[in-house]
């Protein structure tokens, strides 16, 4: 099954063509609960939309489109759409969704009296803006980087932790439950270093993209280097370089079991790696359609731009600059579905899956159905066991050699 066009938002402003007024929709994000949807509509705009009837409300777009209707028309809560005006192009988006703090407990994000939603801007000028999601206040900006934010990412098990990739070719890792020292400039407050935890340097380029493990062991960073690094969120240390890729990698993402991560690169490929052992179990190739369908053809391939998992960790979706969306599944080396787009830069899957959520560079977001499964019980115990069970501790289980190559994805 082919994916369906469901919807595309355009962005609200005449384009100009100045380049401090950069078009390019570099990010789009899902909060946590699939309530809210964020997107870098260039401008130096962020637009904030609530997600309260998700898919069945995109169906309703997609049919009042068809009809004829505006596509820019959202649905009837448009009126509590947010605009937020960042006041730098927009590079890098990520939610966090907190956890309330109950009687008697001290959560350390309601303890200095943040919001349980928020979402973190990563700016053209180095600052890092954080935003109250509700209200579209400016809560406050984190300072430290010396060039672009290219790319953020909050902890997955709720703690105020967040991570952020920078041209300045380190990363940084922020604790937002710490006191910082606020200053003001202008309307807002700028926020000096004291949330800092720590720099992370070893990439020698511009660092693309950061991407934590869901069980928050480890983090992944793509650079323009042809190795993706992996560290360690316990110490802040360098596990090891991933190496494989023959340019730029420049995307990466962990599965929801934090059993397998992928990387993306310029040279067409997408590697899967047990991030455990560092092995490659499996390299995806990028060749253009018109070629998988015709063998006579002249092979060309395309650099990619973005890679995500699918929520069950049975699928993937990828970006190139063949312009199409693909999507594969896990142990296919082709893939099972194609869709044409134009000049695509990001892609993310809704959090409860059924869709995909695709940036491009004329500054428009996409929305594309997405193949929806039944995991096999087989697949739930197998991600509910590497959810806690490292690659090496299910290699020291008791139990026959076959299972063991499937919980370790051996098995391709």
């Amino acid at each position: 099954e082919e994916p369906v066009l469901l919807a595309e938002l355009k962005p609200g402003r005449p384009q100009r063509y100045d380049w401090k007024s950069s078009c390019e929709t570099w990010s789009v994000a899902f909060s946590p609960d699939g309530a809210w949807f964020a997107w870098s509509q260039g401008h130096c705009v962020v637009k904030l939309i609530p997600w309260p009837l998700g898919e069945a409300e995109l169906c309703k777009t997609s049919e009042r489109k068809s009809q004829g209707g505006k596509a820019e028309t959202w649905s009837r809560g448009a009126a509590k759409e947010k605009t937020l005006e960042c006041g730098q192009i927009v590079w890098g988006l990520a939610f966090s969704a907190w956890p309330a703090a109950e009687d008697g407990d001290t959560d350390p994000a309601c303890a200095v009296g943040l919001p349980c939603l928020v979402l973190a801007t990563g700016l053209n000028d180095g600052q890092i803006k954080v935003w109250e999601v509700q209200t579209g206040h400016l809560l406050f900006s984190l300072l430290g980087h010396q060039d672009v934010v290219r790319d953020l990412s909050f902890a997955p098990n709720g703690s105020p932790i967040l991570v952020s990739a920078s041209r300045d070719k380190t990363l940084r890792v922020w604790d937002l439950s710490r006191d910082g020292v606020l200053f003001p400039s202008g309307d807002t407050f700028l926020l000096s270093p004291g949330r800092q935890v720590q720099v992370l340097s070893g990439h020698v380029q511009w660092v693309y993209c950061c991407s934590i493990s869901p069980d928050c062991s480890m983090l992944c960073s793509a650079a323009g280097e042809k190795s993706a690094l992996l560290w360690s969120m316990r110490s802040y240390t360098l596990i090891r370089r991933l190496e494989g890729h023959q340019s730029s990698v420049v995307s990466c993402d962990f599965s929801p079991d934090s059993a397998l991560l992928v990387t993306a690169s310029y040279d067409a490929c997408v590697i899967m790696w047990d991030p455990y052992t560092g092995e490659q179990l499996r390299t995806l190739r990028h060749v253009p359609l018109y070629s998988m369908l015709d063998s006579s053809s002249e092979i060309h391939t395309s650099s990619l731009r973005s890679v995500c998992f699918s929520p069950e960790g049975l699928y993937l979706a990828t970006v190139a600059d063949d312009r199409l969306l693909r999507i594969w599944a896990l142990e296919l080396r082709s893939p099972v579905a194609f869709a044409p787009m134009t000049n695509g830069l990001c892609c993310m899957y809704f959090p409860h899956g059924g869709f995909i959520a695709t940036g491009t560079r004329d500054g428009h977001v996409q929305f594309w159905t997405a193949p929806r499964v039944l995991s096999s019980l087989k697949h739930l115990c197998r991600k509910a066991l590497r959810t806690f069970l490292t690659t090496y501790q299910v290699l020291a289980l008791p139990i026959p050699r076959k299972l063991k190559e499937f919980l370790t994805y051996r098995t391709f």
